[in-house]
């Protein structure tokens, strides 16, 4: 079974610097069927004016994933931690007990366009920590590589939940297929583009929940950028 979720019936927030749109309810757009999927709470798609940004607030008890698209971001942390994201580069970010950090858009002239997603943790109370890595395009290419993963797979940041999140991109007439296994669920969001997902079509913002499907069948139908969650 696949339902699909369309870019235009998401939740959106419009605040001068940032223009967001939420796949689910989150901050003030409030939606009980829109709470999520397994384990996934939050796809944020997020754009932030130059000079702008989220100040420092903080978080526990979730896993919190950046993935840039364009522009440059920078995060800081009660950690100690502080970066400046790029495109391909992804972010892993265990709240745990406690953490607090800022998001910027460092640029003068850019905006920053990124996805923040949530996963519920598989326990509660765990030490906080972070970890980045990027990912470069050409291994994305025509294939999906897992960029978070459980166990750490293939150089993925390892995460507190039982979940893959796999990034791809596909130009036009290429194609990627991921296999579920028995009882595992499957969410696919389009961050750029358009594809067909098991021959339904999808385009930039669209996402869809798969569940009792064994075989996922991405397909780019121009050049795209894509992004499948494998869940208990």
């Amino acid at each position: 079974m696949i339902t699909l979720r369309a870019s235009e019936k998401r939740g959106h927030a419009e605040h001068g610097w940032l223009d967001s749109r939420h796949t689910f309810s989150f901050a003030d757009y409030y939606d009980p069927q829109q709470m999520g999927f397994r384990s996934l709470r939050v796809i944020n798609e997020d754009r932030v004016a130059p000079g702008s940004g989220f100040g420092t607030h903080a978080h526990r008890d979730m896993e919190i994933i950046t993935y840039v698209l364009e522009g440059a971001l920078e995060h800081k942390d009660s950690l100690g931690n502080g970066s400046v994201m790029r495109p391909g580069d992804v972010q892993r970010m265990s709240a745990g007990t406690g953490v607090a950090h800022s998001e910027f858009n460092p640029s003068t002239s850019e905006p920053v366009h990124f996805l923040q997603i949530w996963i519920l943790p598989s326990k509660r109370g765990v030490i906080p920590s972070y970890a980045q890595r990027h990912f470069d395009a050409a291994n994305k290419q025509g294939r999906l590589v897992p960029v978070v993963a459980a166990d750490g797979r293939e150089g993925a940041l390892a995460v507190h939940q039982d979940m893959v999140l796999c990034a791809g991109l596909l130009g036009a007439g290429e194609w990627a297929e991921h296999t579920l296994a028995p009882g595992r669920h499957a969410w696919v969001q389009v961050a750029s583009g358009a594809i067909t997902l098991n021959g339904k079509t999808l385009g930039a913002g669209d996402g869809a929940a798969l569940s009792d499907e064994p075989r996922v069948v991405l397909a780019g139908v121009e050049s795209s950028e894509v992004l499948l969650f494998d869940l208990a």
